[in-house]
């Protein structure tokens, strides 16, 4: 599908665009990868990893503005929208700004892509979208329910919109893994509550799913990978044994546990061999055999957390994963 075809990646200097462009052009051979961001540093750090590859383009803009949304979406065919303010500490001390990027710049990217004729939009969102209880979480449930919408808004057009949700991605920028590593040699290590477990993907992960999402979407699905959890306690052991682990408190709107699929959402919620997905409540699309494919219907009051999953990813795999991984992690 995205063979030959013009991608643009909103937000794609952070973690998710510096995997995505090189699997993507080694996977599809695309004929174009735009990348669209509001920081001209981090896109130059970029294009120099990129030198001599003309399929890989870079274009300064702000989803807040829809007007050079508009002239970047010129012939345009798929887009994954990554751009948004997700630190959850960030979003609660500075509410507005989280709003005008995540929901006025969903609502202006929505917009854009229907009136430019682009084909297909994958939407990345976030654990904490499910049951939020903090502002950043709110902002992407609000994103999420837009996608699904602008489905309808797209009318007979051929736009149609889709969202992949994930949890923590290991080793990304400004997550707990490369925190860990740059204070280990302190030998004191920070947990917020002892008892707190998160979702473990890789950034490959969360890419494969993306591209599942465009091949499988009919619009309006919200995609969810089957991931390891972890309690915090073992990541810390895993970045450092020998470090004391020192209970801190959780932070202003962290959760105890993730929970990616709430027991609300189970009504609509289906499973697959490698992924659950949530098909819209609106026009009864969580009917539609197309939308279903083979999927098979969760139990009622089915819910998809970091504390009762099933499956739990083991210390020295986290700690093996680490060390291949230690040249790259808080890299990107």
């Amino acid at each position: 599908m995205l063979h030959d075809s013009t991608i643009l990646v909103t937000g794609g200097t952070g973690s998710f665009g510096n995997t995505f462009v090189p699997m993507t052009l080694a996977r599809y051979n695309p004929r174009k990868i735009i990348i669209y961001s509001r920081d001209e540093m981090k896109q130059w750090e970029m294009a120099k990893l990129f030198q001599g590859d003309d399929r890989v383009r870079f274009f300064i803009g702000d989803v807040r503005d829809k007007d050079r949304l508009y002239r970047a979406l010129d012939g345009v065919d798929y887009v994954v929208h990554a751009a948004a303010t997700k630190i959850v500490p960030t979003a609660e001390y500075n509410p507005f700004e989280c709003i005008k990027t995540n929901i006025d710049g969903a609502m202006n990217l929505i917009d854009a892509c229907i009136d430019k004729g682009v084909k297909r939009v994958v939407a990345l969102s976030t654990d904490k979208a499910s049951s939020p209880v903090n502002l950043y979480g709110a902002t992407k449930l609000a994103s999420d329910k837009l996608f699904v919408a602008g489905n309808s808004y797209a009318g007979g057009r051929d736009s149609r919109f889709a969202v992949v949700r994930y949890g923590n991605v290991m080793g990304s920028r400004g997550s707990v893994i490369p925190f860990f590593l740059s204070i280990a040699d302190q030998g004191v290590l920070p947990i917020t509550d002892a008892r707190m477990t998160r979702f473990m993907i890789t950034l490959e992960q969360g890419v494969e799913l993306v591209w599942h999402a465009f091949e499988d979407m009919e619009g309006g699905e919200i995609y969810v990978k089957k991931i390891p959890s972890m309690k915090v306690t073992d990541v810390a052991t895993a970045v450092s044994p020998q470090a004391q682990q020192d209970v801190v408190g959780i932070r202003p709107g962290e959760k105890l546990h993730e929970q990616m699929i709430g027991a609300e959402d189970a009504f609509y919620t289906y499973e697959y061999p490698e992924h659950f997905k949530i098909l819209p409540a609106i026009h009864n699309w969580h009917t539609d055999y197309k939308r279903i494919k083979d999927g098979k219907r969760v139990p009622e009051g089915f819910v998809y957390a970091s504390d009762n999953n099933s499956e739990w990813m083991e210390i020295d795999t986290l700690r093996a994963w680490i060390d291949a991984n230690r040249a790259k992690v808080g890299k990107i």
